[in-house]
């Protein structure tokens, strides 16, 4: 056998070697990247489930401070339904207003039902501020039932550089409650007073009489307020049955309300910031039981009576 036939045939001896070796390999890596055991197709499936998105329920029967709502009407339910899904689906923003109802509403209730103004009117307050007595929108109403400087003063809360009453759940409560019931002495029907707490008294009879409407469901009327009524109406249904629409809370999930004892003051107070700490609490908690409180200091040189809340913590001393 030449030299050459002998070459030939080592190459493809070698040729044959390397192309076995590789195709071994290449199965062994596959058979290691994929065990068998593990079952691939369900991999994804098994570890993120994927979220179902549905319609939320209506009820046959919805009631608004005994005013039933006209469902035979598409746009009727139409826009309930916008309401209902946004606020559904906008999960840890009604999930907080949720949690903060259960404090909010020991202390707007009873002053409702004093006030001859049906309970519904509370959810009124979710939607103005989300629950918050510190809100201020653009412009300018302020405090949780979002109350104008002019209107605030009709009522009789005291705004001016060191006091907004605006700011002060119980007195600005029952500021509301004057005003409602104003309206209803005027309009007769509750929704259309929910309606002007948004428009005005004199926006919502313009309308009627422009349209020779008698209902806030029977007028055209600007976009915000055409979804104000609505919006405070999923707010009742969600709050009063959140499992239904998919909020699962436990009792201490929600915000226990205040503890706090009231202390009253007719004088001036020089630095509320001595006054928190001579009672063993800080400024920032003296401010976040009164932020009707606008100064870290009180004029009073009229001798008015206010009332302050401090918590059950705080030592109790003589003025």
């Amino acid at each position: 056998m030449s030299t050459k036939q002998i070459t030939k045939i080592a190459v493809i001896a070698i040729t044959s070697a390397l192309i076995t070796s590789f195709i071994f390999l290449t199965t062994f890596a596959n058979k290691r990247s994929q065990p068998e055991s593990i079952p691939t197709t369900n991999i994804v499936t098994d570890i993120h489930p994927v979220p179902v998105v549905k319609s939320m329920p209506i009820p046959s029967v919805v009631l608004f401070a005994n005013d039933t709502l006209p469902l035979d009407r598409n746009y009727v339910v139409e826009s309930l339904d916008r309401e209902l899904l946004v606020n559904s689906y906008w999960q840890s923003s009604t999930l907080i207003l949720l949690k903060k109802s259960k404090r909010y509403f020991s202390i707007i209730e009873p002053i409702l039902k004093k006030n001859h103004i049906p309970d519904d009117f509370k959810y009124l307050a979710v939607a103005e501020s989300g629950l918050s007595e510190v809100a201020v929108s653009p412009s300018g109403a302020k405090g949780l039932w979002q109350i104008m400087s002019g209107t605030a003063k009709d009522y009789g809360l005291t705004v001016n550089t060191s006091v907004d009453e605006r700011y002060h759940i119980e007195k600005s409560t029952e500021a509301a409650c004057k005003y409602l019931q104003h309206a209803y002495d005027k309009f007769k029907n509750w929704s259309l007073v929910a309606a002007s707490y948004n428009a005005g008294k004199r926006g919502i009879t313009k309308q009627m009489d422009l349209q020779g409407a008698k209902t806030y469901y029977d007028m055209l009327l600007n976009p915000e307020t055409a979804r104000y009524v609505y919006r405070i109406i999923a707010f009742k249904l969600i709050f009063e049955n959140p499992s239904k629409y998919n909020f699962i809370l436990n009792r201490e999930d929600y915000y226990p309300p205040f503890q706090t004892y009231q202390v009253t003051l007719n004088h001036s107070i020089k630095n509320f910031s001595t006054f928190a700490k001579d009672r063993g609490i800080s400024y920032k908690e003296l401010k976040y039981y009164n932020p009707w409180l606008r100064k870290p200091y009180l004029k009073n040189s009229k001798h008015r009576s206010y009332t302050i809340l401090l918590p059950k913590k705080a030592k109790q001393k003589s003025l």
